[in-house]
């Protein structure tokens, strides 16, 4: 994990996220979750037109329709190291957001993370490199609003080139970050990198 930096963004690698523990248990890389191509990467300079911010609200669910997930979030904070804490690994479908950032819907980059698989199998972001820009992501809030995001790109990263500024920087209009593992695959440390989904809020109901 990698320790909040002084934009006070918390940012996440594969180390505890994403340990590929069912690719572990397995001994094979058959199985291994979908990873972007490079027609979903960024391609030039994004849309800068948004739709208005909403107020902060922390959200309760994540829905990516295209991927058939339809997930509960709960609050995740930093370890006593200054990285972010993750779900537990026990729980295949439920994903975290980083309470102490912005809330998903309001001006600013909103962190939502979830393990790829677990010793059981595929988990909640299991196929999140498959997403596609302009898919629809949904975000239930808790004041009863649903902020809606369209997927600007997708891009796999190895851990040791993490684009920190570009993934966690500010934003002047609403944006979103969904990540979990991805790249490379060893079966002595699990995977090599993340996968990132970057998307703008384009409405809410």
């Amino acid at each position: 994990m990698r320790r909040v930096g002084n934009t006070a963004m918390a940012a996440v690698t594969a180390a505890a996220l994403l340990s590929g523990a069912w690719l572990l248990r397995n001994g094979s890389e058959t199985h291994a979750p979908p990873q972007p191509t490079a027609a979903e990467a960024h391609s030039g300079p994004s849309d800068p037109r948004s739709a208005p911010p909403l107020p902060p609200s922390p959200p309760d669910r994540i829905r990516i329709p295209s991927l058939r997930v339809d997930a509960p979030l709960m609050g995740l904070r930093l370890t006593g190291a200054g990285s972010l804490d993750v779900p537990p690994a026990r729980e295949k479908n439920l994903a975290g957001w980083y309470e102490a950032g912005t809330t998903p819907g309001e001006t600013g980059t909103a962190i939502v993370a979830g393990h790829v698989d677990n010793a059981d199998g595929p988990a909640v972001f299991y196929g999140l490199g498959a997403a596609k820009k302009g898919a629809v992501i949904e975000v239930a809030r808790r004041d009863g609003t649903v902020a809606l995001f369209s997927v600007d790109a997708v891009e796999v990263y190895d851990a040791r080139d993490f684009p920190d500024e570009k993934v966690y920087g500010a934003a002047r209009r609403p944006e979103l970050r969904v990540i979990t593992c991805g790249g490379g695959f060893s079966p002595g440390t699990g995977y090599q990198g993340n996968v990132v989904v970057f998307a703008h809020l384009t409405g809410s109901r």
